[in-house]
């Protein structure tokens, strides 16, 4: 189980991956604004991050170069869920420090793999020093 904060401003699409991520055991909260999610990451530093591309406020671009700034959020690992397909989007993304990138509209199965598998690369790098 992980703590995921997903940043999407469609509440409908919020609804669904709510629903997929907490029936594969995961607790999901959804915020629609892109200043105020930051603002939320940074306090309540979840486990994972789904980015969408387009929101009001900032940008998840903007939104994932600022994370990847910050010591206490560099390694919480960010997956890329938006509408955005081109390879260009993609590419951005990843440079930019993304996890993995996962368009819209998607199989839920592979949503829960590709949540599962980024959490399961990062969990070693997230582990404080000293825990063992």
């Amino acid at each position: 189980m992980a703590r995921i904060i997903y940043v999407e401003d469609d509440p409908l699409m919020g609804e669904v991956v709510q629903e997929i991520l907490t029936q594969a055991g995961h607790l999901i909260g959804i915020v629609p604004h892109g200043t105020l999610a930051f603002e939320t990451i940074v306090f309540k530093k979840p486990e994972l991050i789904l980015l969408d591309q387009k929101l009001p406020g900032m940008q998840g671009m903007e939104i994932l170069r600022a994370l990847r700034r910050l010591p206490d959020l560099y390694l919480t690992p960010i997956i890329m869920l938006t509408a955005r397909a081109g390879d260009d989007s993609r590419d951005d993304a990843l440079v930019a420090g993304a996890n993995d990138y996962l368009v819209k509209p998607f199989d839920p199965a592979e949503l829960v793999r590709r949540v599962g598998l980024v959490l399961e690369q990062t969990a070693f790098t997230r582990q404080p020093r000293g825990a063992k």
